[in-house]
C-alpha cells in the first residue's frame, strides 16, 4: 500500500513538475513578446526621429539658401560701398568698419550710416517679409575689437560691452524710427533683437594668429531661421544624453 502511495505520490510531483515549468515557459513567451513589442517600438521611434532630423535639415539648407539668394539678388551690387558682406551660411549681413558708421567710441551714427541705413532697412524687410513664418528672431549684433584706449582684457571687455550694446540699440532705434505705422513697423518690434558682443567674438588674423582689430569692429543683422533652433536643440538634447 504505502509503495503504491509513493508511486501515486511521484506521479503527481512529476505533474506538478511540468505545470511548474509550462508556467515558466507562458511567461518567458510572455516577456518575449513584451521585449519585442518594445523593439518594435523604439526602432519605429528611432525612424520617426531620423525622419524628422532630416525634415529639419532640408527646411533649414532651403530656407537659409533661399534667404541668401534673395538677399544678393536685392544688395549685390550695394555691397562694396557699403563695405559690407553677406555670409551663407549664418545669413550674416555685416557692416565692417564701425569707425565709418559710428562716431569714434560712441554709438552716435555717422550720417553717411544712417543714409545707408534708410535705403537699406525698407529692402532688407522686404526681402524677408516673405518668409516671416519660417524667422524665429533677427539680432542686430554689435562687435568691438578687444582694446580700450590703454586698456586690455577684462577692463577693457565691459565698456566695449557696453558700446557694443549701445550701438545696436542705437541702429534699432533709428530703423524703427524710419518704419511707418503697420504691420512691418510691428514685426521689427517683435522680432528684432539689439545684442552687443563686445570682443567675445572678434576675428582672428589666419596669417599671424593675431586679433583683426579693424575687421572685428563690425555691426551685423543676422537672421535666425525656426528650422535652425529646432537643430541646435537636438544638437542640445544629444550632447546632454
Amino acid at each position: 500500500m504505502a509503495a503504491m502511495q509513493n508511486l501515486f505520490g511521484a506521479s503527481r510531483s512529476k505533474k506538478d513538475d511540468a505545470e511548474h515549468w509550462i508556467g515558466i515557459s507562458d511567461m518567458m513567451s510572455g516577456l518575449m513578446m513584451v521585449f519585442l513589442f518594445m523593439a518594435v517600438a523604439y526602432m519605429y521611434y528611432v525612424q520617426v526621429e531620423r525622419d524628422t532630423v532630416r525634415e529639419i535639415a532640408v527646411a533649414y539648407k532651403d530656407t537659409q539658401v533661399a534667404i541668401h539668394r534673395d538677399l544678393i539678388e536685392e544688395f549685390g551690387g550695394d555691397l562694396g560701398g557699403w563695405n559690407a558682406a553677406i555670409d551663407r551660411d549664418t545669413l550674416e549681413f555685416t557692416f565692417n568698419n564701425p569707425e565709418a558708421l559710428f562716431q569714434p567710441g560712441s554709438p552716435e551714427l555717422n550720417a553717411k550710416f544712417r543714409g545707408t541705413l534708410e535705403d537699406f532697412f525698407p529692402r532688407y524687410i522686404g526681402v524677408l517679409a516673405k518668409y516671416r513664418d519660417t524667422i524665429d528672431e533677427i539680432r542686430i549684433e554689435g562687435h568691438t575689437s578687444s582694446d580700450w584706449g590703454r586698456l586690455q582684457g577684462e577692463a577693457a571687455y565691459f565698456p566695449n560691452m557696453s558700446l557694443s550694446q549701445d550701438r545696436t540699440r542705437e541702429v534699432l532705434q533709428y530703423v524703427l524710427s524710419r518704419l511707418p505705422d503697420g504691420a512691418d513697423r510691428e514685426w521689427v518690434r517683435s522680432s528684432f533683437a539689439a545684442v552687443g558682443y563686445s570682443s567675445s567674438r572678434s576675428i582672428v588674423n589666419k596669417d599671424t594668429g593675431q586679433e583683426d582689430a579693424a575687421r572685428s569692429r563690425r555691426v551685423n543683422f543676422r537672421v535666425i531661421t525656426d528650422s535652425e533652433l529646432k537643430i541646435r536643440n537636438i544638437i542640445e538634447k544629444l550632447d546632454g544624453a
